[in-house]
């Protein structure tokens, strides 16, 4: 993971909620010090970000869970290699999942834990591409969660469970079942409190868009990307950060969100990739086709030109935009200074929302039930689902 170029993207050179960690460090400490912690989906570029962020707050145990096996393992080494990070003697990693059997008895078995931080998701629009996808964007966002939840013999101090800005009046399928997520923890509030955090793109983050840029970089290849797609980023200590605040800060039902301003914090990925490529010394080329820039890119790059294909967008579930809340939402600007808040104080139709939930698990196994069966159920649950089925998706772009 390259930090180095997260300030083209942010435009920042100092986290954005450094002020907030620092007028709150007294309390985050009082939450975390001697307390036990299990971070599912620790491994990843956010994940690791998020335990760099615990550490400093002195765990006195530390459960770190992620299905890459490999990834668990330089994040330990890495964490073990750098000065001033202290790892808790009741320290342990596995490379298991959320919703597997092994998951379960694990945490029936151990101490209980005060804080449950849940980073695993399925974040990529494309995912929804065809109904197996779907199926386990489905299983990891929503359903694996609430088994576990309701299967748990004990209360946490508190669940953290990463949302996303796509919940909010969503485009796609992937944003709906953040919100599906959202809506679930509220019917479970009353028992387990819960806060989350809907994010902006987080710069460079694995599988990310402009972390496809340094490997195209790397592999002299040309660069592509939608010219009229607006989005907020953070960077990966900010990430970590404002995980951290929530779960710690936010009462039961709060999300947190960046604060930044529409209109001005926002780019598109056509300008992050023309910004990288002048950092890397490098003159961008727009060509009007893929096939052009590929023809292209072993003649220019030795110039120290770069071959770019920039597109209007036509892929299904891409939103112009991107927004943290939706008109109605009870939202807090003045708590802290660069976090929002959503204070979630509604119902939800726990009928309804039982009744998905049932669909949702006996469709995965019925060979009859398809993606527009799906679309139909999640937007009964989320109406604001604004959901367009172009027949095109991000497998079929560069």
């Amino acid at each position: 993971m390259d930090l180095r170029f997260e300030p083209i993207v942010t435009g920042r050179t100092e986290s954005l909620f450094t002020e907030d960690v620092r007028a709150h460090e007294k309390a985050l400490l009082g939450a975390f010090r001697g307390s036990r912690v299990a971070v599912v989906g620790a491994a990843g570029s956010i994940g690791s970000a998020v335990v760099r962020t615990l550490l400093p707050f002195r765990p006195q145990g530390l459960s770190l869970i992620d299905l890459s096996e490999n990834n668990l393992v330089e994040l330990v080494r890495d964490l073990r290699s750098t000065p001033g990070l202290r790892v808790p003697a009741d320290f342990a990693t596995l490379p298991i999942g959320l919703g597997s059997v092994e998951f379960q008895r694990y945490f029936a078995e151990q101490a209980p834990f005060d804080y449950l931080l849940n980073l695993s998701a399925i974040k990529h629009v494309r995912t929804e591409r065809n109904v197996y996808c779907l199926v386990r964007m489905l299983d990891t966002n929503v359903l694996f969660l609430d088994d576990f939840l309701s299967r748990n013999a004990y209360r946490f101090r508190k669940v953290f469970s990463v949302s996303s800005d796509k919940a909010t009046n969503p485009a796609n399928l992937m944003g709906a079942t953040k919100m599906i997520m959202e809506k679930v923890l509220i019917w479970r509030s009353a028992l387990q409190p819960f806060s989350t955090a809907r994010f902006a793109n987080v710069a460079f983050s694995d599988g990310s868009l402009p972390f496809g840029f340094l490997q195209r970089i790397h592999k002299h290849q040309p660069l592509s990307a939608p010219r009229d797609v607006r989005r907020y980023f953070i960077s990966h200590e900010e990430a970590g950060q404002l995980c951290v605040l929530s779960c710690a800060q936010g009462a039961n039902r709060e999300v947190f969100f960046p604060n930044l301003a529409e209109g001005r914090d926002e780019k598109t990925f056509a300008e992050i990739a023309t910004r990288l490529l002048g950092a890397l010394g490098y003159t961008p080329i727009e060509c009007t086709s893929e096939e052009e820039a590929k023809v292209l890119a072993r003649e220019l790059i030795p110039k120290k030109q770069w071959p770019c294909y920039f597109f209007a967008s036509d892929t299904t579930g891409e939103k112009e935009f991107e927004e943290f809340y939706a008109p109605g939402e009870e939202v807090d600007l003045s708590r802290f200074a660069r976090v929002g808040v959503v204070r979630q104080s509604g119902e939800v139709d726990g009928a309804l929302l039982g009744d998905f939930l049932g669909f949702a698990g006996r469709a995965k196994a019925d060979p009859r039930v398809e993606k527009p069966d799906y679309v139909r159920e999640i937007a009964r649950v989320v109406p604001a689902l604004q959901h367009l089925e172009k027949g095109r998706n991000l497998d079929q772009k560069m």
